[in-house]
């Protein structure tokens, strides 16, 4: 029977699908330095990770019995992939299955941001009952999203989906990505209609400049993506939003944006020092924060589980 390691945990849709299949299914979680005698010693065929889990070039080298690496989730930046692949082993990830619950966040975040959540929800425990008529006054002064531009940078799935919620909320959108040069977005209504919408991306420049709030879909790279220069071009008083990736965000230059009021408040799912993010940023009063939740809903994880389980079946047998 071949066995299949989910270090990071999978859904019971995942671990259903792939013992219909015939595998066995192994949820317990192994340390880093003890998974490759793990792997060994239970002759795993294909280990399934998330972000917690790294695959490189020693782990590879070190496991034969391995055919398969998984990633439930989109970014593979904690698995070599080239490598693996050129070793001859299938690398599966699921780059559809949680755009919605990302998108979804973002907004979260967006609305903690233009109604001041992200500072009432830590003030009002502490004198919500004997200066309720100050914290009013201090929130008193919240926006809309609707008839606000929003930006986004990286225009793939999650961006596309970003998009959809956007227009959805009577947004003006803008995209940036390098790869795509328009997209088609087709929202669904519960009645069962749907509409059609036609975006064309644009330079970079111009989104910074038009935008009132800028969210970040883009893998890691080694370069910021948004650093001071970037912050620069922005509006006086627009927002950033980040459940990308850490390191896509100059850290230091967000918090001086911040602190000198070119931007109004950011929202933060995934940090350059994960997992202990800087404590500038954590104590920032003008950040609402997420510990890389962006994909952590039942729904997507099922969607993640059911998918590896049947990229899995159709890889091995």
């Amino acid at each position: 029977m071949k066995k299949i390691l989910a270090n990071d945990g999978i859904s019971q849709s995942g671990v259903t699908a792939l013992e219909a299949a015939g595998y066995e299914v192994i949820t317990t979680k192994v340390a880093q330095e003890q998974l490759e005698n793990y792997i060994n010693e239970n002759q795993i065929s294909g280990l399934l990770v998330r972000s917690a889990t790294t695959v490189r070039k020693d782990l590879i080298d070190a496991c034969p019995s391995l055919k398969l690496i998984g990633r439930g989730g989109v970014g593979m930046d904690n698995i070599d992939v080239d490598y693996a692949r050129d070793k001859g082993l299938h690398v599966i990830n699921t780059p559809a299955a949680s755009s919605a619950s990302v998108a979804e966040l973002v907004f979260a975040h967006l609305f903690t941001g233009v109604r001041y959540l992200y500072d009432s929800n830590r003030n009002m425990p502490l004198d919500g009952d004997t200066k309720f008529k100050d914290l009013k006054k201090n929130y008193a002064k919240g926006a809309e999203l609707r008839g606000k531009t929003l930006g986004i940078i990286g225009f793939g799935r999650i961006g596309q989906a970003v998009a959809k919620i956007a227009i959805g909320c009577g947004m003006n959108v803008l995209a940036h990505d390098k790869y795509t040069e328009a997209a088609s977005l087709q929202l669904d209504f519960f009645d069962g209609r749907s509409m059609d919408f036609e975006i064309k991306t644009i330079a970079m420049d111009e989104v910074l400049q038009k935008s009132d709030f800028i969210t970040l879909h883009v893998p890691a790279q080694k370069d910021y993506v948004i650093g001071k220069a970037e912050m620069d071009q922005m509006k006086a008083g627009a927002a950033l939003i980040n459940a990308a990736r850490g390191g896509v965000i100059d850290e230091v230059a967000l918090i001086d944006a911040l602190d000198n009021g070119k931007l109004s408040f950011a929202g933060l799912d995934t940090f350059e020092e994960e997992p202990k993010p800087a404590i500038k940023v954590l104590m920032n009063p003008k950040v609402s924060l997420t510990p890389h939740i962006g994909a952590a809903t039942q729904e997507a994880q099922d969607r993640i589980g059911t998918e590896l389980a049947d990229q899995i079946v159709s890889l091995l047998g």
